[in-house]
């Protein structure tokens, strides 16, 4: 049997303020999915838009009406392992539920996804103790030492996705836990109506969806942030650069330029003279990993541009078709999408090919920084010592080659490593 624990009371979740992908500059990562005035994040189940009906904005919530149909709404994007946080209350008598790990295959989310129950419980006879009440991990999970506030008041959920590791939160308190890959699951879902479902529980990367049960139910605040792939995705670490040598790696440099011309180890460190430009390329290609690079700008000299190319694909040319994670002094954390390669990013941050970072955090010249770089699946991140300043996703999936540029100004690099993350 799981542990279940209880935590203490937490402050209010703060009000989201943000456009539906924002992500919120003083806490990054996260993402609005309903800020109280647009349904741009979510569409209807196995509909290309919106519900025409049933579902309204009200107040700063979104409201589905008594009856009023228009069935399930998804978010548009499909998370892997995520935080999600939303407030919701329910008219007398009704019945909801937040369904999460979601896919468009069979006829109903609840076919595929998670349920979170949302629930009037004292107009359901037994549900406050049963896993039908709120909170509960539908009709598998029951939740534990619950405070549920009274029908029309703000309940506050989250829920917690992270690999195989499932939480429900109600009000600042952790209610239950699951692993979807343990044997008290499987027998709790072989026992139930699920079994029947062979895709139930079983997606890596899903949709949330917001169930139309028939009855009045109201969200705010709706909020989400994905988390790092889980260790137990990754596999053995392999080091690209290991400050001997650069037998991972070949070039592509103008002028005809030739590797020794603008590359050097010098005392363990990678030395990039700047010109010719062009960049050095790691002979294999790569498709879901972690990279870690550290890189300075030395002192003495002037700091200028390069960069980090991942997934690079296509003819060696000066601007290779690629997702640049920027390295121009200042500027470290920036996208640049080249030859059109198939990404989203922030709306508002983005000008053109690029994307702004949301703040800098970036050491003095001299000092070394640390980009760690996340791809996994159409979800890349850009973290800066320790930070994440930069979020792309529905990104091209495929091996690809990483590029360090060459772009005009010396720059040192070190302790090049790249971790590969394994389908799961």
């Amino acid at each position: 049997m799981n542990t279940i624990r209880l935590c203490a009371l937490v402050a209010l979740l703060p009000t989201a303020n943000l456009d539906d992908v924002t992500i919120h500059d003083s806490d990054a990562g996260w993402h609005a999915l309903f800020d109280g005035s647009t349904t741009d994040s979510w569409r209807g189940y196995k509909q290309d838009a919106f519900p025409d009906k049933g579902w309204v904005i009200e107040d700063g919530a979104l409201v589905h009406r008594e009856g009023g149909g228009g069935g399930d709404i998804i978010t548009k994007r499909a998370y892997r392992n995520f935080e999600l946080e939303l407030e919701w209350k329910v008219a007398k008598g009704a019945n909801s539920g937040v369904i999460y790990k979601v896919a468009e295959t069979e006829p109903a989310s609840y076919q595929t996804g998670l349920e979170y129950q949302i629930l009037d419980d004292e107009a359901h006879e037994g549900a406050s103790t049963q896993s039908i009440g709120s909170g509960g991990l539908y009709a598998l999970y029951t939740p534990q030492n619950k405070q549920l506030f009274p029908v029309g008041s703000w309940n506050r959920a989250k829920i917690v996705v992270d690999g195989s590791h499932v939480e429900h939160w109600l009000n600042g308190a952790r209610i239950l836990e699951a692993e979807l890959d343990s044997d008290d699951w499987k027998e709790r879902v072989q026992k139930s109506k699920f079994a029947a479902w062979k895709r139930f529980g079983t997606v890596a990367r899903g949709h949330i969806a917001l169930q139309d049960h028939g009855n009045e139910v109201a969200f705010r605040n709706i909020r989400i942030r994905e988390l790092a792939p889980t260790s137990s995705r990754q596999g053995e670490a392999r080091v690209l650069f290991d400050g001997r040598s650069l037998d991972a790696w070949t070039c592509f440099l103008n002028d005809d330029g030739k590797l020794e011309d603008v590359w050097s180890i010098e005392d363990g460190i990678l030395v990039c003279k700047g010109r010719p430009t062009g960049y050095l390329m790691s002979k294999d290609q790569f498709d879901n990993f972690i990279l870690e690079v550290e890189w300075r700008w030395p002192e003495g000299k002037n700091p200028g541009n390069s960069g980090v190319l991942v997934r690079k694909t296509g003819e060696d040319k000066t601007w290779p078709r690629s997702i640049e994670a920027q390295l121009q002094s200042g500027q470290a954390g920036d996208f640049w999408n080249i030859g059109e390669f198939g990404m989203q990013t922030v709306d508002g941050r983005r000008k053109g090919r690029n994307t702004k970072k949301t703040h800098s955090n970036e050491k003095a010249i001299g000092g070394w920084n640390r980009y760690r770089i996340t791809c996994d699946g159409p979800w890349v991140r850009l973290e800066v010592n320790g930070e994440v300043l930069n979020e792309a996703w529905g990104c091209e999936s495929h091996p690809g080659n990483i590029c360090l540029q060459s772009e005009g100004a010396e720059i040192h690099f070190r302790s090049v490593r790249l971790i590969p993350l394994e389908d799961a």
